[in-house]
């Protein structure tokens, strides 16, 4: 049986994208709710329960960004110049955010400045993913195999209402997190704050997913047409029982049942966003196979992939299983 390494290769970039939303997500809504936390205590302690996960997330950003840049050139060279100020936006907020996570801890008198970095840092990004969702979404001008908009087409109502909505989302993630790894009076808060996001994210998805039909056609037919409404039907079922598994996870005090909801949340609005784009790479326009490199550098790459993917697999759950647990708030990052 031929197997279609373009798709293979499609599967591996979206499980990257995947894993880098829902692992650096919570991370980057713990510096987004920084806010609502005025202690440097609570803070130091709240950094503390992501410090030795937060560099590693950002792995998956990176195989999903160079696995498009090399696998798929040409959707890479049509949708950068697209997007590219909401992303040189990210990764220069993703940069900052992280001088200011080393920096916080480095001095006691300026902290607070390096705090609010930190939260801007964390904030800008989450806003510039949603945006460059959105943007992707709602389509890219391209004529004779090249970006043909302009330099602000990916500013628009529908990019900023998906941008606020991963903002919302992160946040959400930050504070279930917060809820399964912290105690005490941080916990509670976390746990008080995760019922108004979890609420403002549900409605968000809502609006997002009446809106995005009526943006192209080939969406409408997706959700709408059969077979594929089979799957468009089930998808908002299972999202309703995250959103129910999630509120009463959080009114039962219960600290793991609302992160895995969360979490739950956003993989079925990521596979939402599947059922809209298969088989296209920019919506309407480029196909996976269109967009593929040639075989014999998926094949070349493919090696690499099987050899890395499982590694990055590896010490990301060993990671994570040797800081299991609650934390410790008089021990951590130094």
């Amino acid at each position: 049986m031929d197997i279609d390494l373009s798709f293979v290769w499609a599967g591996i970039i979206a499980f990257a994208v995947l894993a880098y939303v829902v692992l650096d997500g919570f991370d980057l809504g713990i510096g987004i709710v920084f806010p609502f936390f005025r202690k440097r205590r609570d803070r130091d302690v709240m950094t503390n329960s992501i410090a030795p996960v937060w560099d590693g997330n950002e792995t998956w950003l990176v195989l999903g960004g160079g696995g498009l840049m090399a696998v798929f050139p040409l959707a890479y060279a049509i949708i950068m110049p697209a997007l590219y100020m909401p992303i040189i936006l990210m990764l220069v907020s993703l940069i900052f955010r992280g001088v200011a996570f080393e920096f916080r801890w480095r001095t006691h008198h300026e902290s607070h400045l390096w705090d609010f970095g930190f939260w801007i840092g964390s904030s800008v990004a989450a806003l510039m993913q949603g945006i460059s969702l959105g943007a992707l979404v709602q389509g890219v001008a391209v004529a004779g195999r090249q970006y043909a908009g302009g330099w602000w087409d990916w500013l628009t109502p529908f990019s900023i209402l998906t941008g606020v909505a991963v903002l919302t989302g992160y946040a959400l993630l930050g504070v279930t997190w917060l809820n399964l790894k912290t105690s005490g009076d941080i916990q509670a808060r976390s746990a008080k704050l995760a019922r108004p996001l979890s609420l403002a994210l549900l409605a968000l998805i809502a609006i997002v997913s009446l809106w995005t039909p009526f943006i192209n056609r080939i969406y409408f037919e997706r959700w709408f047409a059969w077979p594929t409404a089979f799957f468009s039907a089930l998808v908002p079922l299972l999202l309703a029982a995250c959103a129910f598994a999630l509120w009463s996870g959080l009114t039962q005090g219960k600290h793991l049942q609302p992160f895995l909801s969360a979490l739950g949340v956003f993989v079925l609005s990521f596979v939402g966003l599947g059922i809209s784009f298969y088989p296209y790479m920019i919506p309407g326009v480029l196909t996976i196979k269109e967009a593929a490199a040639p075989e014999s550098s998926m094949k070349f790459l493919l090696v690499g992939a099987v050899i890395l993917v499982p590694m990055i697999l590896a010490y990301t759950a060993y990671a994570y299983w040797v800081f299991r647990g609650k934390i410790d708030p008089e021990e951590g990052y130094h």
